[in-house]
């Protein structure tokens, strides 16, 4: 399908944005200029500009003389990155805590029974999208645009593996508990406790990771 929006290059960076997430470009990837032209029926000079804002982004990597590839997460960027943001996040639920309204509470209600839903099901795309949603309305309750910000550069690059940690045995479960931790610490206008339960979900999802690599199930809290 031939692209034509003025901002042909971000329409590009997007289509190849949406493919990397859905795992249609897998990390290690090569990205073939001339195929991913001629497939998006655009010149190359569009397609480079794109890829350098999913390089910019940390989604692509681009090496001389071989050219783009989907980006790989690696241990050590897990280990680096989770823990920044678990406090990052644990902030905007503590913000959310305290700045959310009963009309707030009752969207994020209707969230986390859809989660419910799909965790009964084993919807694990759909569990993770609705998952997303939650922590995206969390981080929009915070009213922080910094925290927003830095947060959503740093979800690209986790974005890349964290549907991964839902596979493991016993996630799906641990994790719909963890949300409704942290749900009931809202509702409870308990700012604290908003804040320790979201670090303890991203801490935990780290783990689920680390589990799933060396075929152990998840830790559960005593």
């Amino acid at each position: 399908m031939r692209l034509v929006h003025s901002s042909l290059h971000a329409d590009v960076a997007d289509q190849l944005r949406r493919r990397i997430f859905d795992g249609e470009l897998a990390p290690g990837t090569f990205l073939d200029e001339v195929h991913l032209a001629q497939a998006l029926g655009i010149s190359r000079t569009p397609l480079r500009e794109a890829l350098k804002v999913l390089t910019a982004e940390g989604l692509v990597r681009h090496e001389p003389r071989r050219g783009c590839f989907v980006a790989e997460v690696t241990e050590q960027d897990l280990n680096e990155i989770f823990p920044v943001i678990a406090l990052l996040e644990g902030r905007c639920a503590y913000e959310a805590a305290l700045h959310a309204t009963d009309a707030d509470l009752q969207a994020l209600e209707v969230l986390h029974t859809k989660l419910a839903r799909h965790a009964r099901s084993k919807r694990i795309n759909e569990y993770y999208a609705t998952n997303f949603a939650i922590h995206e309305a969390i981080i929009a309750l915070a009213g922080n645009r910094w925290l927003a910000q830095v947060i959503g550069d740093l979800r690209k690059i986790l974005k890349l593996a964290r549907l991964q940690q839902l596979h493991a045995p016993g996630r799906l479960e641990q994790s719909l508990s963890e949300h409704l931790a942290v749900f009931a610490a809202l509702k409870a206008r308990d700012p604290e406790g908003a804040e320790a339960a979201m670090r303890t979900h991203l801490t935990r999802q780290r783990v689920a990771l680390d589990d799933l690599a060396r075929g152990t199930r998840p830790k559960v809290a005593s």
